[in-house]
């Protein structure tokens, strides 16, 4: 059973997430909250597998409660739940170890494919929408490229293109000719050269340093 807290200032919302979550047989919310600071308390008293955390709300806000509850002992993996007309704010919370974030309106079966996929250690990058606004995230004035990503070999340098692109581990797989096996390990291989910590990371880094 995948344990889910829900954090948002919106309890008609919650209401309806809750529900959602409900129906599947594998998940069950075990805590709510209405915003940041009652988001921590909340997480430590049901440790939960996953967090799903708005973005803006009042008295604490959810980056600061995810870079807190992020600081605790065996955390939670935590989505961001954002709308449309976002600034660099989700950006700032996947580079504090979020696993990603999903649109308040996705499809409900995207949103339980989330869980599903962030509870089992990967990472929401893939609608299409996130791209859009990880593009919007990116700075201006791109920084130099780290000299640990000279390190990647020229395969490594394309696989990491690809999955830069959004790209699931099948979808290299077939592009490239090789076996999913083979693209994990490319995969795992080059999130420790360049010490990243999931596939959100790397996103994140190609558009920084405009490898994408």
């Amino acid at each position: 059973m995948i344990r889910v807290v829900l954090v948002d200032d919106q309890a008609l919302f919650r209401a309806g997430i809750r529900m959602l979550v409900a129906s599947q047989p594998d998940l069950e919310v075990v805590g709510e909250a209405g915003d940041g600071q009652e988001a921590i308390g909340v997480v430590r008293a049901t440790r939960p597998d996953v967090v799903m955390m708005d973005i803006r709300m009042p008295v604490m806000d959810g980056l600061t409660a995810t870079a807190r509850i992020l600081e605790e002992p065996d955390p939670p993996r935590i989505v961001m739940l954002t709308t449309f007309d976002l600034d660099e704010a989700a950006a700032r919370a996947i580079r504090q170890g979020a696993s990603g974030f999903l649109l308040k309106d996705a499809d409900p079966e995207f949103l339980l494919a989330a869980i599903r996929t962030v509870h089992a250690g990967s990472s929401v990058i893939a609608a299409s929408a996130t791209r859009e606004l990880f593009a919007h995230f990116a700075a201006p004035a791109q920084a130099p490229v780290p000299a640990s990503y000279h390190d990647l070999t020229e395969r490594e340098k394309e696989i990491f293109a690809l999955a830069a692109r959004g790209l699931s581990n099948a979808e290299i797989a077939a592009r490239e000719f090789l076996s999913e096996a083979t693209v994990k390990t490319h995969i795992s291989r080059i999130l420790t050269k360049l010490a990243l910590r999931d596939r959100v990371q790397l996103v994140v880094f190609a558009f920084e340093h405009g490898l994408n």
